[in-house]
């Protein structure tokens, strides 16, 4: 990866912590613990704090292991976005957007000892789990990520049927 794509990805991982920040410190100012502010019949704004990952998974490990895994997670997509070839735009955005995010909810990890999360799926009988801009952005990525394999292995396959 060339510097001028570096800094390109850089500023998109930054503007999703700065997004990720700011829609955060809204919700800890403007809304009570478990408030819930209906946007749509299915959709909620509903603050409430995650001292573990995605669905509560690890609560129980505490805030410094959970910051060191998430160290070693963004040690490791950096890695993988380095190696990434240039013309797979879709996997270095994919790794942008799970870096901002991973460093969104680290820095509610190392400030606060906890992550804040404001966003509720729902229906009368069920709800999903209430996530973050930054979890948003880890799984668009992964997404982006995974779309970047697929339109590969389409490319690779459609060449190699050509080849034959």
């Amino acid at each position: 990866m060339n510097l001028r794509s570096f800094l390109i990805y850089c500023l998109i991982a930054a503007f999703a912590v700065l997004f990720d920040q700011v829609v955060k410190e809204w919700v800890e100012i403007d809304m009570v613990m478990y408030q819930q502010i209906d946007l749509l019949p299915f959709f909620a704004l509903f603050r409430t704090h995650n001292t573990g990952i995605a669905f509560s998974m690890f609560s129980t490990l505490g805030a410094p292991a959970l910051v060191a895994l998430t160290l070693g997670v963004v040690a490791l997509v950096l890695y993988l976005s380095w190696r990434t070839a240039p013309h797979q735009v879709a996997a270095r955005l994919g790794f942008a957007l799970i870096i901002g995010g991973a460093i969104g909810n680290l820095i509610d990890r190392v400030t606060l000892g906890y992550v804040i999360d404001y966003f509720l799926f729902h229906t009368p009988a069920w709800s999903f789990a209430v996530f973050n801009l930054a979890d948003a952005f880890i799984t668009v990525g992964a997404g982006l990520v995974v779309l970047q394999e697929v339109l590969d292995w389409r490319r690779d396959r459609g060449a190699a049927k050509n080849g034959s």
